[in-house]
């Protein structure tokens, strides 16, 4: 058996074309979806997320505003612009893009953005609601996981799905969205003491720690889906994920490369929500 590839980028394109769709339709109500993301400070990785955030939103679009703002900006300065696009009717979504300079706190930020407005899915306020399961907003690379899963049509139901990683951007809203599919979950982490027995018995395993090889071939059941959220560089700098892709690829059902897999939809989850917040004012 070889595993069948799920090509993020595919599915990525699809609910691309959705959005755009569904955008139009609002337009021809007179609302435009509006996504406003603001920059503080100079990373270099983050200057290309942004961009491919505005870009993508064009493609499809969605109204965006980018705001950019030298790495001394205050804390005060940006809750009160926050604050501002929280009153902005023409504003569905506000995103802002993380780290933040050191003298920031990234939580009282996050937590300053409207709920509605909430498109990352950060806050206490969204994480309680899926924990609840009430219609909030879900974090996007997990988002974009359960999609991913959901194309290769295996029913969750009854299956048993183990999720490397406990982060509260990844790991645990994960566990949260395939308890609410019915799956029976087990999260593992660094103090799990053999993760091998659980991953061995999965039917799908979520990789998401940022560490090369944390999933091999030996901890795979054979027919597994293997969804790798992480992002490393091997030791020739090639850009790798959390599993062994070319040792499990013979023994999975299916599996999500890297690049490719997973990267490509957590934008594109990102545009999904900033259109969920603007249909919910039609």
């Amino acid at each position: 058996m070889t595993a069948q590839i799920i090509d993020g980028v595919a599915l990525s394109k699809q609910l691309r074309a959705n959005v755009a769709e569904r955008t139009a339709q609002l337009k021809s109500k007179g609302i435009t979806p509006g996504l406003a993301v603001i920059l503080v400070g100079e990373d270099p990785a983050s200057q290309v997320y942004v961009r491919n955030k505005i870009k993508a939103c064009e493609d499809c679009g969605i109204h965006s505003v980018f705001e950019k703002y030298d790495a001394t900006l205050s804390q005060t300065d940006l809750l009160s612009r926050i604050k501002a696009l929280n009153a902005d009717a023409s504003i569905h979504g506000i995103l802002v893009q993380m780290p933040l300079p050191k003298h920031i706190d990234p939580h009282a930020v996050i937590e300053a953005i409207s709920a509605s407005k909430d498109v990352d899915g950060y806050s206490t306020l969204s994480a309680g609601e899926l924990m609840t399961g009430k219609p909030g907003f879900n974090p996007c690379t997990p988002y974009g996981c359960m999609k991913l899963i959901e194309s290769t049509g295996i029913n969750l139901k009854g299956k048993h799905a183990v999720v490397i990683g406990r982060s509260n951007t990844v790991g645990k809203p994960m566990a949260m969205m395939l308890l609410a599919a019915n799956a029976t979950v087990t999260i593992c982490h660094s103090a799990t003491p053999d993760m091998k027995a659980h991953t061995l018995q999965a039917d799908v395993v979520v990789a998401a720690v940022g560490k090369r090889n944390v999933l091999t071939a030996d901890m795979v059941k054979p027919g597994a889906v293997v969804i790798d959220v992480g992002m490393n560089r091997d030791g020739n700098g090639k850009l790798c994920g959390d599993v062994d892709f070319e040792a499990i690829k013979p023994i999975a059902s299916h599996i999500t490369p890297v690049p490719g897999g997973v990267g490509p939809m957590t934008i594109t989850m990102l545009l999904v929500n900033t259109l969920i917040s603007a249909e919910r004012t039609s």
